[in-house]
């Protein structure tokens, strides 16, 4: 199969050195031109995945359209807050790029104005191409470098054409797993951001293994909660799109989420760590809009309310602790 990949941080790199392996043919096209330019001539994305080789055989771009004009499959490996504009952008292109099959999207987050999520975006702005989301536990350093790694691709629809895509992204180091739920698995993708900093922040208060586990617990429980009622399956979150993510991004080192939320606990202003930034911290976003779907809906959230206020009312992560802790005794 033929892959564009639009997007070049890391796990757009990361996807496409896999592709790549698996035998297709790749397109890796980065939004500058200057990124384009030094990958090409390092052969290494020294921005976002330092130290990977990127193989001859892998083609490097600026320029969408071309790639477009080739592909059977356009990965969407932007940021959320870019995903729409990126949309529209292959939508204008649509009569010269007539052999795509799909669009997947992988990011996990919501549309800042619309709050959309990735599914809903692509279904509004591309209804005329089969539209995917790819999601679940998935480190881009892991990837790249061939660690066994295992996901969720998801349709509507389990077609012939699905299953032949699923096959064909799949390795045995890069397992992936089908769902028809992709409403679902972007909830999920988006949800597990603002647990993740609530743990994140359990690690800067030094709170040690009992105090996060029972979080993490608990988190899975708030989020099945919350993405069931807007519409997800409950399974769903109890997959890897759901409870596997939501383990990996708050334990691993290398979660931007996870590491906002220590060094929330250890005394770092919000503003202090969002200033100058080149990566997403999805959680900020997405805790405003769930708190205010969450209360609409009268849902009972303690932990997305105690990220709130840590996020946007400064209150102190000790403060936080303590009233979680405090709330009346219930069954579990």
């Amino acid at each position: 199969m033929n892959f564009a990949v639009l997007g070049a941080g890391a796990w757009g790199t990361a996807l496409s050195l896999h592709l790549s392996r698996c035998g297709h043919t790749v397109t890796l096209v980065s939004r500058r031109l200057d990124h384009a330019a030094d990958m090409a001539s390092a052969r290494e994305n020294r921005d976002y995945l330092p130290g990977v080789a990127i193989p001859p055989e892998l083609q490097l771009g600026h320029e969408i359209m071309p790639a477009l004009m080739e592909a059977d499959v356009v990965i969407l490996a932007c940021p959320a807050k870019a995903l729409r504009d990126l949309c529209r952008t292959i939508a204008e292109m649509r009569e010269t790029s007539w052999g795509i099959s799909a669009v997947i999207a992988v990011c996990k987050g919501l549309d800042p104005q619309s709050l959309d999520l990735p599914i809903e975006v692509l279904k509004e702005e591309l209804p005329f191409y089969p539209a995917g989301i790819l999601s679940g536990p998935t480190h881009a350093g892991g990837l790249a470098k061939g660690m066994p790694s295992a996901a969720v691709i998801s349709f509507d629809e389990h077609s012939e054409w699905i299953r032949d895509l699923q096959e064909a992204m799949s390795s045995e180091a890069f397992r992936l797993y089908f769902s028809d739920d992709p409403l679902g698995v972007s909830l999920a993708g988006s949800l597990k951001n603002i647990f993740a900093i609530a743990c994140g922040c359990c690690d800067g208060l030094g709170l040690g293994d009992n105090a996060k586990a029972a979080l993490l617990t608990r988190s899975l429980a708030e989020m099945m909660e919350i993405g069931t009622a807007l519409g997800g399956r409950k399974e769903t979150f109890s997959g890897l799109s759901g409870i596997g993510d939501l383990v990996a991004t708050s334990y691993g080192e290398w979660s931007r989420n996870r590491t906002f939320g220590e060094k929330l606990g250890c005394g770092e202003r919000v503003e202090e760590q969002l200033e100058g930034r080149k990566t997403v911290v999805e959680g900020v976003l997405s805790v405003r809009w769930y708190r205010e779907r969450c209360k609409k809906m009268g849902l009972s959230t303690p932990i997305l309310e105690e990220v709130y206020s840590l996020v946007y009312e400064a209150k102190s992560p000790d403060r936080a602790l303590s009233d979680l802790m405090g709330r009346e005794l219930k069954a579990e």
